[in-house]
């Protein structure tokens, strides 16, 4: 059976320009959807109706898939994606994956049985149902990620510039004076860990300090960041910062300060990454990348919308973030 890939090779334009061109043929030039049409009949093309339901049938429901609820992070994106759900008539529905690939495609199913207009997953990675959705529907495919943008989702993503962000939490470590910076980072598999890592490495190649970096591995949870402090302490030579990739990270690793009697910030500079609401409580009060979690998930809504209106954007959205500068760090001693 003929795929949109192969309608798209033939008649050399993209499958996005394909699928305009059988939903919405007054969006492409007479040419093209000449091109496409005689594509299609000489393939024997023949659309999946189930795609194209998608387009025509409303439920006024819109799915969320999060790796971890219990995620304070995840948290504030869903109340985003719910303040600005209720006012435009949609209930939102949410998926629970437990970062588990069979969990994810059984909500992707939900999509496809038309139990819900969009998909909204908060995670790095589409199961194959919602990747069979965007490779046929191509811009139309009502599906957007948030948070954990990698361009191979091919997918809208409303997100903050990772790199940029940890280069701007490291080179506050160096303007501070520190040299020896311990990073408690993400999964392997995780693009947010290598995107992160990116800056962080950026910044120590400008103060020629990238062979001082000690980079230790988490899952982003207050537990992974409590063994990796462990870790860093344990160091003949530890280091005198330690830069974790997100806020619950940090706090494991101002936990393990306090069972080892290591004084923060007098022994060591501690800096997170989320701004969680808690963070500004702890004792001291974090140093953080503030990220927007709040219109993380306002932006997710109006994408998805705008692309249940017709009205692709294939882009996404870039959001700022910002370097908010608490008590847990200082000079070195």
């Amino acid at each position: 059976m003929a795929t949109i890939y192969d309608i798209a090779n033939l008649a050399k334009v993209s499958p996005a320009t394909v699928s305009r061109a059988l939903s919405q043929p007054d969006l492409v030039s007479e040419a093209t959807r000449r091109r496409v049409q005689a594509a299609v009949a000489k393939l024997g093309f023949v659309p999946n109706a189930a795609a194209k339901s998608l387009r025509t049938r409303r439920t006024g429901k819109l799915l969320v898939t999060v790796p971890d609820v219990s995620n304070p992070f995840f948290a504030e994106i869903v109340k985003g994606v719910e303040e600005a759900a209720q006012p435009k008539g949609y209930a939102v529905l949410l998926g629970d994956t437990q970062q588990q690939p069979e969990r994810e495609e059984s909500y992707a199913q939900i999509l496809r049985r038309q139990e819900a207009d969009g998909l909204i997953v908060l995670g790095h990675r589409l199961p194959p149902t919602a990747r069979e959705l965007v490779d046929e529907l191509g811009d139309a495919a009502p599906v957007v990620n948030g948070c954990e943008f990698t361009p191979d989702l091919g997918v809208p993503s409303v997100h903050i510039d990772n790199a940029a962000a940890a280069q701007v939490a490291m080179e506050h470590l160096y303007a501070l004076g520190h040299r020896r910076v311990g990073i408690v980072g993400g999964p392997e598999t995780n693009p947010l860990h290598h995107q992160r890592l990116d800056g962080a490495r950026a910044a120590a190649k400008v103060h020629r300090a990238v062979r001082s970096l000690i980079v230790e591995r988490g899952d982003f949870s207050v537990e992974s960041g409590y063994a990796a402090g462990r870790r860093l302490l344990a160091l003949p030579q530890r280091p005198t910062a330690v830069f974790c990739f997100s806020d619950q990270m940090a706090m494991g690793v101002l936990a393990a300060c306090r069972e080892h009697g290591v004084n923060v910030p007098g022994d060591l500079s501690v800096v997170g990454f989320d701004d969680l609401r808690t963070t500004r409580y702890l004792a001291p009060a974090l140093t953080t990348i503030s990220q927007p979690m709040r219109s993380i998930g306002h932006e997710t809504v109006r994408v998805l919308l705008g692309i249940l209106a017709g009205k692709p954007h294939p882009d996404g959205v870039e959001l700022p973030f910002e370097l908010i500068v608490r008590q847990s760090t200082a000079p070195p001693r």
